[in-house]
């Protein structure tokens, strides 16, 4: 049948399927795809026909700026705990592309690489204090680590005694966004109280009372200009600040998950006990495509066109399943074993393997800090295996596919924590 020849859409049974959505949470989307045996359907959540997509050629057509649009895609409450109002993920167009150049004008060779060199001083700076620790909860105290390395990167002082609270705020704009209740008003005062500590260095950066070095992104931002010339206000400026601090803390989860692969796939971890960059590289590449991370991401139809034969109506929505194309059994071979060395051949395509979003960095909405996210996971790494001796005590390591961000159990519980100059691969004592 012809691409152009229209056919129907396979339609997910029930009047509203949100219950469902929350239910089954990052499978949602996978588990339609199996049973309908189609990469696109139609559902509806919370009373709104809703297109579901998922795979590599279903990902080029999703992050085709003249396809989709961001700006009234995300939910009210997404953008009041996760994104902020305002900033560069709900724009489209010149707005968007010139948005992006600013995020993107940071992620150059020499500020990549100094937050490696951050985030492995931190460790060590918080590491010193595990030592006489009973127990450390990992996912809290990279929290911790990731705040510290986040605010010095961007430019932001932070004092010692602010670095617990200011990691759960941060921490709680990723951790609310699915929540209902208490949690997501959490999130929600969090946000609030962050953009105004941010505001408040963007102006004294503009009035002269705070010197940053200037290619940090607190000056960067704060200086910026828009498409057409003029200065972000000092808001906007504050959430996309933010829209720095807080994915590099949410990496935290990933670092959750690097250590549970470490303590469940001992035969891959050994292999980095060389502490080569490569196999770093595959190592956390495998993490990212296997554990979950985000479930999947909106937009709606700009303009009404036909594709693989179904008819998207303008200003529909429609979901990227995320998490199911890192898993989809046409793109990956095996994708439910753990298997870092499959990135050791990868052809390092921009839509099978979307766990931050798929497409152009440039012009797309791909997410700016990906790069930022490999650095500081192979540092992460290469410390938990090369620089620390550590056990790993009887614990639920188990995740929920429904818990969105979904985290182990028990958020990577270790003990004994001890320093090492030279490493011989990590001794895991749980005699």
């Amino acid at each position: 049948m012809s691409k152009d020849t229209n056919r129907h859409m396979p339609k997910d049974v029930g009047l509203d399927n949100t219950v469902k959505a929350l239910r089954e949470g990052y499978q949602f989307i996978a588990n339609r795809r199996h049973t309908m045996q189609s990469n696109v359907f139609e559902t509806t959540l919370l009373g709104e026909k809703t297109i579901c997509m998922s795979g590599s050629e279903a990902a080029k057509v999703f992050y085709d700026n003249d396809k989709f649009r961001r700006a009234d895609a995300a939910p009210s409450r997404i953008n009041k705990t996760l994104f902020g109002q305002g900033g560069v993920q709900g724009l489209d167009g010149e707005a968007h592309h010139h948005r992006k150049a600013m995020f993107m004008n940071v992620m150059n060779t020499f500020n990549l690489a100094q937050t490696r060199a951050l985030t492995y001083k931190y460790w060590m700076k918080e590491v010193a204090k595990w030592e006489d620790k009973e127990e450390v909860v990992l996912y809290e105290e990279c929290k911790k680590i990731l705040t510290q390395v986040a605010c010095e990167w961007v430019g932001i002082p932070l004092e010692e005694e602010a670095v617990a609270d200011t990691s759960y705020q941060l921490g709680d704009l990723f951790e609310s966004p699915a929540a209902i209740g208490p949690t997501h008003w959490k999130g929600r005062h969090s946000r609030s109280k962050l953009e105004e500590w941010v505001e408040a260095f963007v102006n004294d950066v503009r009035e002269g009372k705070k010197d940053v070095p200037k290619e940090r992104p607190l000056y960067l931002f704060s200086w910026h200009r828009d498409h057409e010339g003029e200065l972000l206000d000092e808001g906007t400026v504050a959430v996309e600040l933010l829209n720095l601090l807080r994915p590099m803390v949410a990496i935290s989860i990933y670092i959750a998950f690097t250590a549970q692969a470490l303590e469940e796939y001992p035969g891959e971890a050994d292999k980095l006990n060389d502490g080569s960059e490569d196999k770093l590289h595959r190592f956390i590449q495998e993490v990212r495509r296997f554990y979950p991370f985000f479930p999947f991401v909106p937009a709606r139809v700009d303009k009404t066109f036909t594709w693989d034969g179904y008819e998207f109506e303008e200003g529909t929505l429609t979901l990227m399943d995320l998490y199911g194309t890192n898993h989809h059994p046409k793109e990956w071979t095996d994708p439910s074993l753990f298997k870092p060395d499959r990135f050791q051949s990868w052809d390092k395509s921009p839509f099978d393997f979307i766990p931050q979003g798929g497409g152009d960095f440039n012009i797309g909405h791909r997410c700016a800090g990906e790069w930022l996210t490999i650095e500081i996971l192979k540092e992460s790494l290469n410390v938990l295996v090369n620089k620390l001796d550590y056990e790993v005590p009887e614990q639920d390591l188990s995740f929920s596919m429904n818990d969105m961000p979904s985290l182990p159990k028990s958020k990577m519980i270790i003990t004994n924590v001890q320093r090492v100059e030279e490493h011989e691969g990590r001794k895991n004592n749980q005699e």
